[in-house]
């Protein structure tokens, strides 16, 4: 019934930008925290960014900090992620997630094992 789509994938050159969206249904959305993580190949999966129901708390992995941007639009039952500057190194695919909480100020989780559902992802290539 919950169902995450992510869109917004693709090829893309060095240094150039992507905004991906998460679009969210069978769920009340306000009711979740929602985070994205990339796994590349060969590699665990890591955390990228969260925010809180109300958008009041966001949450970036250290490293990613100050060049990818987390959004969301709780009209539209949607998650965004801007991504800026973007390196080689960022290729993954890019999964969106789900957390419930009890709190619109809820800090978002930067732990996977705290989200209760997930997107099926989608590739960023970043071109050298």
């Amino acid at each position: 019934q919950v169902q995450l789509v992510e869109s917004g994938g693709g090829l893309v050159q060095a240094g150039g930008s992507l905004r991906l969206s998460c679009a969210a249904s069978g769920l009340t959305f306000t009711n979740y925290a929602m985070g994205w993580f990339r796994q590349a190949p060969g590699k665990e999966r890591e955390f990228v960014a969260a925010i809180a129901r109300s958008s009041s708390n966001t949450n970036y992995a250290d490293s990613l900090r100050g060049r990818f941007t987390i959004s969301r639009d709780n009209a539209k039952n949607t998650v965004f992620l801007r991504m800026n500057s973007l390196k080689p190194e960022d290729t993954a695919v890019y999964s969106c997630a789900a957390d419930r909480s009890y709190s619109d100020s809820y800090y978002p989780s930067g732990r996977e094992g705290t989200y209760d559902y997930w997107g099926q992802g989608t590739q960023v290539t970043v071109s050298s």
